[in-house]
């Protein structure tokens, strides 16, 4: 185990920064996640650990698969710092062999399913993948894609519906017998990527210790018992989604459930068969659910601690949900870089009209104007988090060690000992955050984000279009919808289905643009800049 005094972690080629080691997590619980589930497998081996689609596995189970996949890892030849990507549906595996690449010292790469293939293939190119397990859909991608891929990356088949995939082969070949070095918790172990306000994602680097913070406190301050389920139908190849559920659960020695889909019928019915007392999802599901007539407040009755991220909660769904369900709806500030919340709101006081909570123990939450020095109470600017200077968890918390190969963009966040989100709130007398306005022009659909930048450049690969913008348009289910503004170049002719059709060719569904309109010229500043409040007026906004 690397004590907390050691030296920083060495930066290399990857611009991360690490100002100086944090302390260790305060109590007996893991201080890496190589060693998770030692707790639980050495109190509680034959206690569910983990349910999913294709089947559920006690903590001794669990233990020992992760330890012939770490195995089998390192049979295809990946050690210690290699990146390892994952585009795998919600199910035992994609838990398997993420605590697998957590075992040998591995840098874990959530690859989203839902992303196009050119998506997927630069986020694969950007953190230098070397194994991309993917299921059969994304591999069928993989090999009509190829030549944009990684040359050297190697992908391997995850099929659950047959024992004779790729994986599966290999995991049968693997030895069971537990010889792994010890890890670095303060090293690189994680690469989340976020929407990037140039038009492409940047990756967030975090170390096991980074993912180990925010279950570390929840189950210290008894949030959790372990006869009370955690589960999400979020997709697990977020990493913000396994800290918050698996990493947590295994903490807490609780059940983590892995649903997959989000028709509410579907996560009413694994509500109610798994009993699941504490679910995270964006809005959009919890929305679904209150407009699901044949979801019953009994098939939900076990949903105790029902919380929402990803976007804005409305009041009105909040008031909506405690009528028909009977348990308040929650929310938190979660970010990417963090990882996930730095603030939420805690059921046992009074809740704040608007309110995001108060900041978590390990964090401390500040609002600075535009010289970095903090504003009066009430009074908004950027929000900024840092570590906690005081309490038990004081000075434990470190955020993201920096965007994976951006040096400047890392020190530009990091600057001045906190991370700087960009999204702009006001704290009251008693430390409620409220949030004012996100990030430059974020769009949160249905808890997804779309950076208008990623959109607009792709498409200005559109040689008939002269300029465009995207802006956001409120929707009631999703948050917002996407308007994309488009002006043709002199005597062009496009239509909005053929450039939807160019956009879906090069963007995930979610980020297509829900409607196209062609104008004849975009409004514009007395500078000449594109009018977006304009725009935003015109698409309804």
């Amino acid at each position: 185990m690397t004590s907390a005094a050691s030296t920083a972690v060495p930066t290399g080629a990857h611009a991360l920064i690490i100002p100086e080691r944090r302390p260790l997590i305060p109590g007996d619980g893991p201080q890496s996640m190589a060693e998770i589930l030692d707790r639980p497998v050495a109190q509680t081996p034959d206690a569910l650990a983990v349910v999913g689609e294709s089947g559920r596995m006690s903590y001794r189970e669990l233990d020992r698969a992760v330890d012939r996949a770490a195995n089998a890892l390192t049979d295809l030849g990946v050690g210690s710092g290699d990146r390892i990507g994952a585009a795998l549906p919600n199910d035992v595996e994609i838990i398997v062999i993420f605590l697998a690449t957590m075992r040998i010292g591995a840098v874990w790469v959530g690859i989203p399913r839902i992303l196009a293939a050119a998506e997927k293939a630069y986020l694969c190119s950007d953190a230098e993948v070397s194994v991309l397990f993917a299921d059969p859909a994304v591999s069928d991608e993989i090999r009509s894609h190829r030549d944009e891929f990684p040359p050297g990356m190697q992908d391997v088949l995850v099929d659950p519906d047959t024992t004779t995939s790729g994986w599966h082969r290999l995991v049968d070949a693997a030895s069971e017998v537990h010889e792994f070095s010890p890890v670095d918790p303060f090293a690189p172990a994680a690469i989340s990527y976020t929407s990037g306000t140039t038009g492409r994602p940047k990756g967030a680097v975090h170390s096991q210790h980074n993912l180990l913070m925010p279950g570390a406190v929840t189950v210290a301050a008894g949030e959790f018992p372990a006869d009370g389920p955690l589960g999400t139908s979020a997709p697990f190849t977020v990493l913000n989604v396994l800290v918050l559920i698996p990493i947590t659960a295994f903490q807490a020695g609780a059940t983590a459930v892995m649903i997959d889909g989000n028709r509410p019928d579907n996560v009413a019915a694994w509500v109610e068969r798994e009993q699941i007392m504490h679910m995270v999802a964006v809005p959009t599901v919890y929305h679904d659910l209150l407009a699901d007539q044949s979801v019953t407040r009994e098939q939900l009755a076990s949903l105790r601690r029902p919380r929402s991220g990803g976007a804005a909660v409305t009041e009105a769904l909040r008031r909506r949900w405690l009528e028909r369900f009977g348990h308040p709806l929650t929310s938190s500030l979660a970010l990417t870089e963090a990882p996930t919340f730095v603030s939420r709101e805690d059921t046992s006081t009074p809740r704040v009209e608007n309110s995001l909570g108060r900041a978590v123990a390990h964090v401390e939450i500040t609002v600075v104007d535009e010289l970095d020095r903090p504003v009066a109470v009430g009074q908004a600017g950027e929000i900024c988090v840092s570590p906690a200077t005081t309490g038990t968890w004081a000075g434990v918390y470190t955020p993201m060690l920096g965007y994976w190969g951006r040096a400047d963009e890392t020190q530009h966040a990091l600057r001045g000992g906190m991370l700087h989100t960009g999204d702009i709130g006001r704290l009251d007398a008693d430390g409620n955050l409220s949030l004012v306005d996100r990030k430059s022009s974020l769009i949160i659909r249905g808890g997804s984000n779309i950076y208008p930048a990623e959109v607009e450049r792709v498409l200005d690969l559109d040689a008939r279009i002269a300029e465009c913008a995207l802006v956001p348009r409120p929707d009631e289910r999703l948050g917002e919808r996407t308007v994309a503004f488009v002006e043709l170049e002199s005597g062009a002719d496009a239509t909005a289905e053929e450039i939807r059709a160019h956009c879906a060719a090069h963007l995930a569904r979610y980020k297509v643009p829900d409607e196209i309109r062609i104008v004849d010229r975009l409004p514009r500043t007395a500078i000449g800049k594109v009018h977006r409040f304009e725009l935003h007026t015109w698409a309804g906004a």
